[in-house]
């Protein structure tokens, strides 16, 4: 029995989906920039709303209420931070490039004195004209590009927060009406995980930060308030942060003697085990728990596809895509039973 025929409706709606299917690639490859913008927004509206819930359900204020205190509360807290220690954060980080940029110099000079050193050197600065000291410089400098960003960024996240049911509608929309019921379920699962999620992470970011200070400060490297911000916020990077937050820690050490860069080695070690052993399970338990293989995989996907600056929100992002996935696939299409973060096991 032959398959029955299409009408031209039938075929061009099929074949509109098709093109579409093949488009979504291309354009994730070629407007990843504004996926980075539009990932950063979403979290900047989860936290702003994170903030204000107790203002809403505690204080019975009005949401619009509840949302301009979060917003003062976030600026407020921003602006102190800045005009209490943001002169010195400035100089202790300015202290940091240019300690690290000396050891890096000093490591050089003695690699080159022996052969093995040289074909290592060779490996490391060959094609591209890689350097420490560069590298630093970039990921821990503020460009006109970064900051506009971070500008949109910002703005679309207080609107989504104020009228996150005008978007979630509109994104719906998009999608055929038998399908717009699961596309607002899974919008609201996604949701969910990424507010967990982002409770779980500022909480680390909180404990790395001050245990990373404290280690240094008792070493006795300077900076150490720099030093400390940079490891929490580089915590925000599940799995590598810790490896990009000891590097400038390291190289600051090697400007204090050996004995100060073997303490901070230890120092960083000994907080890693700590942070993966006891603060992220405990954590995750009550937050988002995914597999370390899948995220770590998931980080490296991204990294691979989309170069360093997708590192930023390479979390949240495969947070949504494993959340989307058990939802989506897993349950809705293959029927097997799974919990999505916020349901009881």
């Amino acid at each position: 029995m032959s398959p029955p025929r299409l009408n031209k409706r039938e075929f061009l709606e099929r074949a509109i989906i098709v093109l579409v299917v093949a488009l979504v690639p291309v354009l994730v490859w070629f407007l990843f920039d504004v996926i980075l913008v539009a990932v950063g927004a979403i979290i900047v509206a989860i936290l702003l709303r994170l903030i204000a819930e107790p203002f809403a359900s505690w204080g019975k204020l009005p949401q619009w209420s509840a949302l301009t205190i979060s917003g003062a509360i976030v600026v407020g807290a921003v602006g102190g931070a800045a005009y209490l220690f943001g002169t010195q954060i400035d100089a202790e980080m300015s202290d940091v490039l240019q300690r690290a940029a000396t050891a890096t110099t000093t490591l050089t000079t003695r690699l080159q004195g022996s052969e093995i050193g040289k074909i290592l050197l060779s490996h490391i600065q060959g094609g591209g004209g890689f350097s420490i000291p560069n590298l630093l410089t970039r990921l821990f400098s503020v460009s006109a590009t970064f900051v506009g960003a971070l500008v949109v960024t910002v703005v679309a996240g207080f609107y989504l927060a104020a009228q996150p049911e005008l978007y979630r509608s509109g994104l719906a929309k998009l999608f055929p009406h038998e399908w717009r019921d699961r596309v607002n379920e899974s919008i609201d699962d996604i949701g969910q995980g990424l507010r967990l999620w982002l409770i779980g992470e500022l909480l680390q970011m909180i404990m790395v930060g001050v245990l990373s200070t404290a280690a240094v400060w008792s070493i006795g490297l300077p900076s150490p308030l720099a030093l400390g911000v940079i490891a929490g916020l580089a915590e925000f990077i599940p799995y590598l942060g810790p490896i990009i937050a000891a590097v400038p820690a390291v190289l600051v050490a090697v400007t204090k003697g050996g004995n100060a860069a073997i303490w901070t080695v230890l120092a960083y070690l000994l907080i890693h085990q700590i942070e993966g052993n006891l603060i992220a399970p405990l954590i995750q338990r009550r937050m988002v728990y995914i597999p370390p293989a899948v995220m770590l995989l998931g980080l490296v996907i991204i990294l691979f596809l989309f170069g360093g600056v997708s590192l930023i929100f390479a979390g949240p992002i495969t947070v949504m895509a494993f959340i989307a996935i058990k939802k989506l696939y897993v349950r809705d299409s293959l029927g097997e039973e799974t919990f999505l973060p916020g349901e009881s096991a």
